[in-house]
C-alpha cells in the first residue's frame, strides 16, 4: 500500500509511525522538504486524491490543524483519531482516507495502534453509504 505521510515535527512518536509503516511494507510518500503544517496537510490530501497514495497520515501537535488543511482538498476525508476505536470508526462510518494524529499527546505505541487500526479496517460500512454521500456535497 502507498501511504502519504508528513509531520511538522519529529519525535519518538512520529518515528514510531514511520517505522511501523516501513516495517509493514508500505511505500511511504512524503514531501521533498518539511513544509509548514498547512502545506503538509494539503500535500498529503492531494497525494491521496491524485492517486499517488492509497491513504494519508498527517501529524502535528494536536492533529487538528493538519486535518483541517487536508480537508480543504476536495475528496479528502481526514479524521483526527486518538485511539484505535476512533480510527476504525472513521474508516467504517466516514470513509476517512486521511488519518490525523497528535504527535505531542500520543505515546509511540498508541500512535502505532491507531495507525494499524486505520489501515487494517476495510470500509466503508455499506449501511453508511447515504451518510457518506451526504458529506460529499
Amino acid at each position: 500500500m502507498r501511504v502519504a505521510f508528513a509531520s511538522d515535527d519529529e519525535n519518538e512518536t512520529t518515528r514510531a509511525v514511520a517505522q511501523a509503516l516501513a516495517a509493514a511494507g508500505h511505500e511511504i510518500i512524503g514531501p521533498d522538504s518539511p513544509p509548514s503544517w498547512p502545506d503538509l496537510g494539503r500535500f498529503v490530501g492531494q497525494a491521496v486524491v491524485d492517486g499517488r497514495a492509497d491513504y494519508g497520515v498527517v501529524m502535528c501537535w494536536t492533529g487538528t490543524g493538519t486535518a483541517i488543511a487536508a480537508n480543504k482538498v476536495p475528496g479528502v476525508r481526514a479524521a483526527v483519531a486518538w485511539d484505535p476505536w476512533i480510527a476504525r470508526g472513521a474508516r467504517l462510518w466516514n470513509d476517512a482516507n486521511v488519518l490525523a494524529m497528535s504527535l505531542k499527546r500520543l505515546a509511540p505505541d498508541v500512535a502505532v495502534e491507531v495507525l494499524q487500526a486505520f489501515l487494517d479496517t476495510s470500509g466503508p460500512d455499506p449501511d453508511e453509504a447515504a451518510n457518506i454521500a451526504a458529506i460529499e456535497r
